[in-house]
């Protein structure tokens, strides 16, 4: 499991576009890498919508955002198109990014036990540390959080 201050994992992301990018690309920059379960369902739409309008605010802060989920490509393109979303999404089929992080667990529903993504973000800073983490995030006034999160990086 990761903890603050832990040097993010050298995975490789790829993007809703079908390109490969490294995640150590972003290094000299923070980044937000979040993790959700599932495209077009109402908690992470609501997540992706909220990154969303808050993405300038995060630019203007230096930061990317990147949504994470086991959903493929094709499937990020259309929740991209068809919300207007500004954050950039990564698939995740393997599930690897997210074992990685520690985001793939066991979870628990009706007494049934499944693996699944636990709702969780990281705040990677310039250097490729883990500077904060959230885990089984609750979506309301997430975005704001993670945001005020960046700016005190800056101090």
């Amino acid at each position: 499991m990761l903890d603050e201050g832990d040097k993010a994992p050298a995975v490789t992301l790829i993007t809703d576009d079908g390109k490969s990018v490294p995640l150590a690309s972003y290094k000299g920059h923070p980044v937000v890498v979040y993790f959700y379960p599932k495209d077009d369902t109402p908690g992470c739409t609501t997540e992706a919508k909220d990154f969303s309008c808050l993405v300038a605010d995060f630019e203007k802060a230096g930061a990317d955002v990147i949504g994470i989920s086991p959903d493929g490509t094709k499937s990020h393109a259309k929740f991209r198109l068809k919300h207007g979303l500004a954050v950039k999404l990564a698939s995740d089929e393997d599930k690897s990014v997210a074992e990685a992080f520690g985001s793939w667990v066991e979870k628990s529903m009706y007494g049934k036990k499944y693996m699944g993504v636990d709702r969780s973000t990281f705040l990677i800073d310039k250097s490729g540390k883990i500077a904060r983490i959230w885990r089984k995030v609750k979506v309301a006034g997430h975005a704001e959080e993670v945001l005020a999160a960046v700016k005190s990086l800056k101090k």
